[in-house]
């Protein structure tokens, strides 16, 4: 489809593209059709009234998923494999045969530290016969997409799950470099990096680090370098992020009064950052501490501290938290929210660049700002809790708003062109061209938390879809799909490499059958063990299957099919893997069954 909002036309059709700017795509001449026929089709949602329409995206993202989704779905699509078959292979992987990369422990001011790299290759795999290239420095990142303390906590979940003390010591020392970073009037920094030098082997040079004991404190290099700004520049959506999940850590995993005066002490200095409006600024000087409103002053990215801010008072009851987080969450409804303005630090300043200098505006061809998906989650996720914290409706509503523009950028087809299971994955933007983005992951229990309040099924079966869509891109035997197209440009890879993880498909923009569009690195902390964090945590939240007793509706998360037959869940396995299953009900009760082939559960609350 093609729309001129200027002239009030639009044209559907099929055409040849390339890609114009970085992941942006244009029209070119040159389509050949083969013989036969070719047909077009399209739906148009119509409206009889002319009152304003609440919430454009429900109609629109239902119908989505109830034509093209949910079939997918009921053959068990994106993946028909029991979850932890591929948390095993994370940990594997990370811990044991590409340990010698991933895995980093040191000190930092005499406090024992530990967590994975940010980022490796495939260079470094135990399988290439080569030097290995680091293609960034080597790093630990406590940042929106790359959060170290996130994993960890599903590290520490699945190996208390399991019994793994050894596993469990790995997580606790991610805790302590997170309370490792020095806070400067409660400020702090979120990236650990070792300095980079160029070796020489054989008559050609090759990127490695210097080690650790170059380390030193910045923070994400993802920020507006055409305004003099560079990675020093601390960033309060990482820090709320971050101290976030601080306070869930010491509510859900393990008490720790230290992880909440970190998080207090940051959120007094916090505080002293809102405007007048309500609005969190972006981005804080390294030295002089002011505020630099240049870019993204009053932005989607303060409904991060929304989040943190309304969890910080309900730990530690102190009502002026939540006072600022709701006049935050108000000014972002009134603002951006109503605009569609979802700009966070990604939508300009990481692969796709375009627009950057004309921010506030929207693109005139569409009528449209430049969107990120990171930032409506962020909000559809402030506006649950907002609703939480002060039973006030407009909040949900304005969430499941949210929550469904959120959706339209979920996939919920399989194309032709996409060679990999595409169902449930996102996209990151409206001027990207990445499909299974590792962020499904992270929205994934959001859409559950939705239906808790709504009763809609189909957004619990979105967010199994998100859930499942994670694992798509690693290569091991369970993905035999994918796992041929990660040999065929990687004919090296073997056992060893199982739970190797591109972060999304199409990175560039191209997909071909021959493996075009696979990458070639891992981000444990936007890949595997992000994934398997989402997994665990679900998994603790919402179990194996979820029966709602009230509602009478019942899901199958991990590859389980459910089926409601009077006062009984039936439940069939999708995987033909003999398991227990752990079973959470509506009030928070939990049960575990054994599942081979198939058995049933009572809804009813005495279990008869």
């Amino acid at each position: 489809m093609d729309y001129d909002a200027p002239a009030r036309k639009a044209w559907l059709g099929m055409s040849k593209t390339d890609i114009w700017v970085q992941l942006g795509y244009e029209k070119i001449s040159g389509m050949v059709l083969p013989k036969g026929k070719v047909q077009l089709g399209f739906y148009v949602t119509a409206y009889e009234d002319d009152s304003p329409v609440v919430n454009p995206w429900a109609k629109v993202s239902r119908f989505l998923w109830e034509t093209w989704g949910r079939p997918l779905f009921a053959k068990g699509e994106p993946l028909r494999v029991p979850l932890d078959r591929f948390v095993e292979h994370t940990y594997r992987w990370a811990f044991d045969t590409w340990k010698k990369h991933v895995w980093q422990e040191f000190d930092i001011d005499g406090r024992r530290v530990g967590a994975p790299a940010f980022i490796v290759n495939i260079t470094q795999s135990p399988n290439y016969k080569r030097p290995y290239n680091q293609r960034e420095d080597l790093s630990i990142w406590n940042q929106a997409w790359f959060s170290s303390l996130r994993s960890a906590s599903g590290v520490k979940r699945y190996a208390r799950r399991v019994g793994d003390a050894e596993l469990e010591k790995k997580a606790d020392l991610t805790k302590e470099f997170a309370l490792a970073a020095p806070q400067k009037d409660g400020i702090f920094p979120t990236v650990y990096r070792a300095e980079r030098d160029e070796v020489e082997i054989d008559g050609r040079k090759y990127r490695r680090s210097k080690g650790w004991e170059t380390g030193h404190w910045s923070n994400s290099n993802r920020v507006p370098r055409e305004l003099g700004m560079n990675q020093d520049y601390y960033q309060p959506l990482d820090c709320s992020w971050t101290a976030l999940l601080m306070l869930r850590w010491h509510e859900e995993l393990e008490p720790d009064d230290r992880l909440v005066e970190y998080a207090r002490s940051y959120a007094e200095a916090l505080l002293r950052y809102q405007d007048e409006d309500g609005f969190f600024p972006a981005w804080i000087h390294p030295e002089t501490l002011e505020a630099d409103r240049r870019a993204l002053a009053q932005s989607t990215e303060t409904s991060m501290s929304v989040l943190f801010l309304l969890k910080l008072a309900e730990v530690t009851g102190e009502e002026k938290f939540k006072k600022a987080a709701l006049r935050a969450m108000d000014a972002v409804i009134a603002g951006p929210a109503a605009e569609g303005e979802w700009y966070d630090f990604e939508t300009f300043w990481s692969s796709s660049k375009y627009w950057q200098n004309r921010l506030g505006e929207k693109i005139p061809r569409n009528a449209m700002h430049k969107q990120n998906t990171l930032s409506m989650f962020w909000t559809a996720e402030a506006l649950l809790h907002a609703y939480h914290a002060t039973g006030n409706r407009e909040y949900l509503d304005w969430g499941r708003r949210t929550l469904d523009e959120l959706s339209m950028t979920q996939q919920t087809w399989q194309p032709p062109f996409i060679y990999i299971p595409a169902l449930g994955g996102f996209g990151v933007m409206n001027f990207d061209g990445e499909w299974n983005d590792s962020r499904q992951t992270l929205f994934a229990e959001l859409f559950l938390d939705y239906y808790r309040e709504t009763g809609d099924a189909h957004l619990f079966e979105r967010g199994i879809a998100a859930l499942k869509s994670g694992f798509v891109m690693m290569y091991c035997p369970e993905n035999p799909q994918v796992k041929k197209l990660w040999e065929k440009v990687y004919p090296f890879f073997g056992p060893e490499d199982y739970g190797f993880t591109m972060e999304n498909y199409g990175h560039g923009g191209k997909t071909s059958p021959q493996g075009m569009g696979m990458g070639t690195f891992t981000i444990y902390d936007w890949g595997n063990g992000a994934a398997a964090e989402a997994r665990n945590r679900i998994h603790d939240n919402y179990g194996d299957v979820y029966l709602d007793r009230l509602r009478r509706q019942g899901f199958g998360i991990d590859s389980i099919e459910v089926t409601i037959d009077g006062n009984r869940a039936v439940l069939h396995d999708l995987a033909d893997s003999p398991r227990d299953v752990r079973v959470v009900f509506d009030d928070g009760t939990t049960k575990t069954v054994r599942l081979e082939g198939k058995t049933s559960v009572s809804l009813n609350a005495d279990g008869s």
